[in-house]
Protein backbone atom coordinates (compact mmCIF):
# COMPACT_ATOMS: atom_id res chain seq x y z
CA UNK A 1 0.00 0.00 0.00
CA UNK A 2 1.20 3.60 -0.92
CA UNK A 3 -0.33 6.70 -0.16
CA UNK A 4 0.57 9.93 -1.28
CA UNK A 5 -0.64 13.32 -0.47
CA UNK A 6 -0.75 16.56 -2.35
CA UNK A 7 -2.52 20.02 -2.53
CA UNK A 8 -0.58 21.36 1.14
CA UNK A 9 0.08 25.35 0.44
CA UNK A 10 0.21 28.42 2.59
CA UNK A 11 -2.99 30.49 2.67
CA UNK A 12 -4.10 33.64 5.13
CA UNK A 13 -6.53 33.20 7.59
CA UNK A 14 -10.06 32.34 6.18
CA UNK A 15 -8.35 30.44 2.93
CA UNK A 16 -9.32 26.81 1.28
CA UNK A 17 -7.05 24.47 0.28
CA UNK A 18 -8.18 21.10 -0.70
CA UNK A 19 -5.92 18.18 0.35
CA UNK A 20 -5.75 14.91 -1.82
CA UNK A 21 -4.55 11.57 -1.04
CA UNK A 22 -4.25 8.76 -4.11
CA UNK A 23 -3.83 5.41 -2.57
CA UNK A 24 -2.27 2.00 -4.39
CA UNK A 25 -2.20 -1.06 -3.49
CA UNK A 26 -5.31 -0.86 -1.58
CA UNK A 27 -9.73 -1.28 -2.13
CA UNK A 28 -10.49 1.69 -1.02
CA UNK A 29 -14.23 0.71 -0.20
CA UNK A 30 -12.86 -1.92 1.78
CA UNK A 31 -10.30 0.52 4.09
CA UNK A 32 -10.63 2.51 6.75
CA UNK A 33 -8.74 5.64 5.64
CA UNK A 34 -8.37 9.73 7.42
CA UNK A 35 -6.48 12.47 8.06
CA UNK A 36 -4.34 13.25 10.57
CA UNK A 37 -1.85 16.22 11.31
CA UNK A 38 0.64 17.12 13.38
CA UNK A 39 1.83 20.78 14.14
CA UNK A 40 5.47 21.31 15.98
CA UNK A 41 5.72 20.23 19.54
CA UNK A 42 2.78 18.74 19.57
CA UNK A 43 1.22 14.66 18.81
CA UNK A 44 -0.46 13.86 15.40
CA UNK A 45 -4.13 13.85 15.79
CA UNK A 46 -6.96 12.74 13.79
CA UNK A 47 -8.56 15.61 11.43
CA UNK A 48 -11.35 13.25 9.87
CA UNK A 49 -11.59 10.35 9.08
CA UNK A 50 -14.02 7.39 6.77
CA UNK A 51 -14.19 4.05 8.69
CA UNK A 52 -14.76 0.95 6.84
CA UNK A 53 -18.40 1.00 6.98
CA UNK A 54 -17.59 4.77 5.81
CA UNK A 55 -18.85 6.35 8.95
CA UNK A 56 -17.46 9.59 9.23
CA UNK A 57 -15.36 11.27 11.84
CA UNK A 58 -14.32 14.89 12.66
CA UNK A 59 -12.18 16.30 14.97
CA UNK A 60 -14.39 19.21 17.12
CA UNK A 61 -11.87 21.59 15.87
CA UNK A 62 -13.00 21.40 12.36
CA UNK A 63 -16.22 20.25 12.74
CA UNK A 64 -18.35 22.59 9.91
CA UNK A 65 -15.30 23.75 8.30
CA UNK A 66 -13.42 20.48 6.96
CA UNK A 67 -15.01 18.17 4.64
CA UNK A 68 -13.59 14.57 4.41
CA UNK A 69 -14.48 12.43 1.02
CA UNK A 70 -13.48 10.06 -1.93
CA UNK A 71 -11.92 12.52 -4.65
CA UNK A 72 -12.87 12.48 -8.22
CA UNK A 73 -10.38 9.93 -9.41
CA UNK A 74 -10.35 6.18 -8.50
CA UNK A 75 -8.59 5.25 -4.55
CA UNK A 76 -8.04 9.16 -3.63
CA UNK A 77 -9.31 10.53 -0.84
CA UNK A 78 -9.92 14.44 -0.59
CA UNK A 79 -10.16 16.63 2.51
CA UNK A 80 -11.62 20.09 1.73
CA UNK A 81 -10.35 22.66 4.45
CA UNK A 82 -12.31 25.98 4.41
CA UNK A 83 -12.09 28.91 7.05
CA UNK A 84 -8.33 27.70 7.79
CA UNK A 85 -6.86 29.54 11.08
CA UNK A 86 -3.88 29.41 12.12
CA UNK A 87 -3.91 27.08 14.40
CA UNK A 88 -4.62 24.78 11.30
CA UNK A 89 -0.78 24.70 10.63
CA UNK A 90 0.62 21.61 10.53
CA UNK A 91 1.70 18.64 8.21
CA UNK A 92 -1.36 16.77 7.16
CA UNK A 93 -0.90 12.98 6.61
CA UNK A 94 -3.08 10.39 4.67
CA UNK A 95 -3.36 7.01 6.75
CA UNK A 96 -4.80 3.67 5.49
CA UNK A 97 -6.17 0.66 7.39
CA UNK A 98 -7.73 -2.65 6.38
CA UNK A 99 -10.21 -2.29 10.09
CA UNK A 100 -8.54 0.71 12.08
CA UNK A 101 -9.00 -1.61 15.16
CA UNK A 102 -9.32 1.02 18.11
CA UNK A 103 -11.42 3.45 15.84
CA UNK A 104 -10.87 5.95 12.91
CA UNK A 105 -9.73 8.53 14.85
CA UNK A 106 -6.78 6.75 16.50
CA UNK A 107 -2.87 6.95 15.27
CA UNK A 108 -2.34 3.82 16.33
CA UNK A 109 -5.08 2.07 14.25
CA UNK A 110 -3.51 2.68 11.29
CA UNK A 111 -0.40 0.67 9.64
CA UNK A 112 0.07 2.75 6.29
CA UNK A 113 1.04 6.38 6.52
CA UNK A 114 1.97 8.76 3.57
CA UNK A 115 4.88 11.18 3.88
CA UNK A 116 2.41 14.21 4.71
CA UNK A 117 2.00 18.03 2.93
CA UNK A 118 2.66 20.63 4.75
CA UNK A 119 -0.34 23.23 5.19
CA UNK A 120 0.76 26.39 6.73
CA UNK A 121 -1.95 29.41 7.47
CA UNK A 122 -0.90 33.25 8.31
CA UNK A 123 -2.93 35.39 10.13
Amino acid sequence: VQLLESGGGSVQSGGSLRLTCRASGLTYESYCMGWFRQAPGREREAVASVESDRALYYADSVKGRFTISQGNAKNTLDLQMNTLKPEDTAIYYCAADPSCVGGGYVPLAYGYWGQGTQVTVSS
